[in-house]
């Protein structure tokens, strides 16, 4: 199939609008992955002082390794850093080791964007559901079977695939260079704070957000971005979605401006930090009537959740 129809930035901004979007910036990516850890580190801190703080600590860790994530992916873009090797450099070792794997299946994502050869397409077609099935999902999500199932059970499946076979795993498999990724890296973290005599923070403020709180956003992220948006859409506008959000849900759901998916749909090269600037020069134009926009992510998950339940 063609890839899906794209936007014309001269159709929309004036080319000095457009050079100032584009811009690449060599401090701002490397403000935001700091920024990023330096939220992650003070909610550890304030869960050492102030223990009650815990429960909120899981919170923003959760949406701050989203976070991560969505640096990551301005990485896969090469937005982080105008060095495309300091890019890939700073997303691989402070953001995601899984840049290499995540960017040309990324990339395959946006050139067939909600059409057949799209990778993400199963994330969005299923819907609408019930509110039952949501619900199901949710506590799937808060009580780590998610978790499980995607970090753990196809390490576990390879493994017992293995051994049923009698064959030996192919030492570079995706299931195994993830897995052996994910419990070293926790381990030698595990390691490091529990020398500091400070073990549980590493598992009430690292590894529970991660099991809980960062699938149940994830999720509604995914939903939020092309849930109900029309498969083959040939106009751009209308290929993502827009969600507006407000000061808690950028701290605790979409941190760094991810909520405007479908600006960064229709314009690739535009880091994030400019996705807001982007959508008000959109809305000056009166474009933004024409797009995909929910004025937040409750209004989401009504509109999502409108299949009679089973």
């Amino acid at each position: 199939m063609a890839a899906a129809p794209r936007a014309r930035p001269e159709d929309f901004f004036s080319p000095a609008q457009w050079r100032s979007l584009t811009a690449r910036s060599r401090w701002r990516g490397l403000w935001l992955v700091a920024h990023c850890w330096g939220v992650i580190g003070l909610a550890m801190v304030a869960g050492v002082l102030w223990p009650v703080t815990i429960p909120l600590g899981v919170l923003v860790v959760g949406a701050r390794q989203l976070g991560l994530f969505i640096l990551m992916h301005d990485a896969a873009h090469g937005l982080l850093h105008p060095d495309r090797r300091i890019n890939d450099r700073v997303a691989v070792w402070f953001c995601s080791s899984s840049l290499a794997e995540y960017r040309p299946y990324h990339l395959q994502h946006h050139r067939y964007v909600q059409q057949a050869e799209d990778p993400d397409l199963p994330l969005s077609a299923p819907f609408p559901i019930s509110r039952a099935s949501l619900w199901r999902k949710v506590w799937r999500d808060l009580s780590g079977q998610t978790f499980f199932k995607q970090r753990l059970g196809p390490l576990i499946d390879a493994a017992t695939a293995r051994r049923a076979s009698g064959e030996p795993l192919k030492p570079q498999s995706q299931e195994l260079v993830r897995g052996r990724r994910f419990l070293i890296g926790n381990a030698l973290g595990f390691a490091v704070f529990a020398v500091a005599g400070y073990g549980w923070v590493w598992l009430l403020l690292w590894l529970l957000p991660m099991a809980t709180w960062l699938p149940l956003i994830s999720r509604i992220r995914n939903i939020a971005e092309h849930a109900l948006v029309g498969q083959g859409q040939s106009d751009p506008l209308r290929q993502a979605r827009t969600t507006r959000a407000g000061w808690l849900e950028r701290a605790l759901l979409a941190p760094y401006w991810v909520n405007f998916h479908s600006e960064h749909h229709l314009f690739t090269q535009v880091p994030c930090w400019q996705l807001p600037r982007a959508h008000a020069l959109l809305q000056r134009r009166g474009t933004t009537a024409r797009m995909e926009i929910q004025p937040g992510y409750a209004a989401v998950l009504r509109l999502a959740t409108t299949a009679a339940a089973r």
